[in-house]
């Protein structure tokens, strides 16, 4: 496995359940983690994950991180530790890092 860069502004934005997503590292081999730049829409789907935990950044905006139908306020600088099996969205307009361990896997999202 070797360093890599990535511009994130470069990668192209794919939809996703909560908004729009920019994905960095998934397809690396043997990659132990991947790295999303998240745009979260007013209506992000709430969804969970069997195998993968997830570690959320805010960057930009307010709002709440919804876990397992509880409301959390956050806002710039929040960190978020999602293990797996916890029912999640964002609401509100954020922009997030997201962090998803072992590399994020499509076949590992299940919408509620």
């Amino acid at each position: 496995m070797q360093a890599r860069l990535v511009q994130f502004d470069a990668l192209p934005a794919q939809a996703c359940p909560c908004g729009t997503t920019r994905r960095a590292f998934g397809d690396q081999e043997g990659a132990v983690a991947s790295a999303h730049l998240v745009e979260i829409r007013q209506d992000a789907a709430l969804h969970h994950h069997r195998r993968t935990t997830e570690i959320y950044i805010v960057l930009e905006g307010e709002g709440f991180i919804e876990l397992d139908g509880e409301l959390f306020p956050v806002k710039p600088l929040t960190a978020i530790y999602i293990p797996p099996g916890v029912r999640h969205r964002a609401v509100g307009t954020l922009r997030l890092l997201n962090v998803p361990v072992p590399a994020f896997d499509p076949a590992d999202e299940f919408l509620d």
